[in-house]
């Protein structure tokens, strides 16, 4: 990986808690979420809304009205002036990780000196569809399209994704007793950096409407703490038969975003600014 030729620095960086499929976040558009988190993390950055050169964010399906214009609307109702463009990308689950490689790209190459970058998702939010009804159906053939589940899988292969885990599971000889300990592990180690606070500092509020007040959404719930051994072995296999991913070890459905504000080094110095980190290089692969 080579050295970067000029430095790209992380002012900030704020996300919202994960919803469950179907909680707390499922009323909020993609776009929405994306303007609360992206507000947050230009408030904790310092820097004026102004000062932005290029919105970037990462959106896989998009499953409200605006998305076509994500990147845009997060932009203007963000307060960025008009002026400044939006990219939206999508490199898949990695396609937040490319708003941010895409947002310090602008910065090298000397097209911006701050970017606003992230990746928003509403799981919740994807729509069935009726394919052919605009040019009309024939009779008993108007079938409803679950356009996650479609997009779950991958039509060039016709594997569902978590089929990869059951690739991998296979190829790296991963026992289901393995595979459940995994997952217990991993709910207690979340649990139990959620319980100390270790989350508090990168959070930022969703107001969400609760029978009839408006409450602050700032904690995940797409965990599982109270999730055992004992409990995993009970729950089927849904993509093999024989294989080891259930529930509780496939990648989870859920609704939330992330924003970076990413900035030069000659941005940072001459405002006298103290970055979170500084982006050194990546790699990309597949």
């Amino acid at each position: 990986m080579r050295s970067l030729p000029k430095d790209v620095y992380v002012l900030s960086a704020k996300r919202t808690a994960f919803g469950a499929f179907g909680g707390s976040l499922k009323k909020h558009t993609a776009t929405d979420l994306a303007v609360d988190v992206s507000k947050a993390a230009l408030a904790e950055s310092g820097i004026d809304a102004a000062k932005v050169d290029h919105v970037i964010f990462g959106n896989v399906l998009q499953t409200s009205a605006d998305a076509i214009y994500h990147a845009r609307h997060v932009g203007l109702r963000s307060g960025i002036p008009e002026g400044v463009p939006g990219l939206t990308v999508n490199r898949l689950c990695g396609s937040g990780f490319q708003a941010v490689i895409n947002g310090a790209e602008q910065i090298l190459l000397g097209h911006a000196e701050v970017t606003l970058v992230g990746g928003s998702e509403s799981m919740s939010q994807a729509p069935h569809i009726v394919r052919g009804a605009r040019w009309g159906l024939a009779l008993g053939r108007s079938e409803l399209e679950d356009s996650l589940w479609s997009c779950l899988t991958d039509s060039y292969t016709g594997l569902p994704m978590a089929m990869t885990a059951e690739k991998l599971a296979e190829q790296y000889e991963l026992s289901q007793d393995e595979v459940d300990a995994y997952s217990v592990e991993s709910q207690k180690r979340f649990a139990a950096a959620q319980e100390s606070g270790i989350f508090d500092a990168e959070l930022c509020a969703v107001e969400i409407k609760k029978r009839r007040e408006v409450v602050s959404f700032m904690k995940d719930e797409h965990n599982r703490p109270e999730t055992t051994v004992e409990g995993l072995k009970k729950l089927p296999k849904v993509f093999k038969k024989d294989g080891v991913i259930h529930a509780a070890a496939a990648s989870g459905i859920c609704d939330g975003a992330s924003a970076l504000v990413l900035a030069s080094g000659e941005f940072v110095k001459a405002n006298g600014l103290s970055p979170l980190a500084k982006i050194t290089g990546w790699g990309i692969s597949g």
